[in-house]
């Protein structure tokens, strides 16, 4: 247990924010494999745009680097641009 009053406060916004940075990168990962299971190249160019959404919001939260998020979208980019 804590000592300091705002060490208390640090655990509960911590609590709080891994419970909010879990579902985002889960909600992340779930996007990310939905796009690599699609079939044809139209519907995979508009889910393409909400995904690269996603991966900047979340470089922006912090939840990943933003390094990570260009090459996710870079390496999905050429996944739908070689789709038949």
């Amino acid at each position: 247990m804590p000592n300091h009053k705002s060490c208390e406060k640090r655990m509960k916004t911590a609590a709080k924010s891994r419970v909010r940075n879990r579902s985002a990168r889960t909600e992340l990962r779930a996007a990310l494999r939905d796009l690599r299971a699609l079939p044809d190249k139209k519907s995979a160019i508009t889910q393409l745009t909400a995904v690269s959404s996603l991966l900047d919001k979340a470089a922006a939260s912090g939840i990943i680097h933003k390094k990570n998020a260009s090459r996710n979208k870079s390496r999905l980019a050429l996944f739908v641009a070689q789709l038949p």
